[in-house]
């Protein structure tokens, strides 16, 4: 795995650890959940979730934007191979069950046992989801990318370090104008 597809991971491991908790609350207290993560220690949450669902989607439609322009482009994609689903499912919510474990324990919500399983039920099905579309976007999106900056290189090309510069020598003799050469082209002076 390079740097590329572990910040990817870890971006939407985080992304999903949020998604996650919020489906954790919506099945451990029903109606009641908006009400509990609005007050008390959960207090920021809403604007939280709000603002990394918002992230993550504002990222998709931008890789989505991507593969779309290489399809317009009259490029056939390759796909690319992408991580194994499992490893990618067991990676997400390996991140995702941590960090809902972290942020529930500085909350001092409940006990180990009851926040694991709670977590487990929130985490699990986000993280599914989210190894899906992370797998699909993994075979699409890097293919595509390379596509697009083979069709723009010659855009993206660095201008030359030292541009050529031609030197003429002086003239021999001077050349006197002819005055009505000179005078045919200013027909137009300051008003008298």
């Amino acid at each position: 795995m390079n740097r590329r597809t572990l910040a990817s991971v870890l971006g939407v491991g985080i992304a999903g650890s949020q998604a996650g908790h919020l489906l954790a609350y919506e099945i451990r207290f029903g109606a009641a959940a908006q009400q509990v993560q609005s007050a008390g220690v959960h207090a920021y949450f809403p604007s939280l979730a709000k603002t990394v669902l918002g992230l993550v989607a504002l990222a998709t439609v931008v890789a989505m934007l991507v593969i779309g322009l290489t399809r317009v482009a009259g490029h056939r994609i390759e796909k690319d191979s992408a991580l194994p689903y499992l490893r990618l499912l067991a990676a997400l919510f390996t991140i995702q069950l941590a960090l809902f474990a972290l942020q529930e324990t500085a909350e001092s919500a409940a006990s180990a046992p009851v926040l694991l399983l709670w977590g487990t039920l929130g985490q699990l099905p986000i993280a599914a989801v989210a190894a899906l579309a992370l797998r699909w976007l993994f075979a699409r999106l890097r293919p595509a990318l390379a596509q697009v900056s083979a069709c723009f290189a010659t855009a993206f090309q660095l201008v030359p370090s030292m541009p050529a510069v031609l030197v003429w020598p002086p003239a021999m003799h001077f050349v006197a104008p002819v005055e009505p050469f000179a005078t045919g082209f200013n027909r137009r002076g300051p008003p008298s």
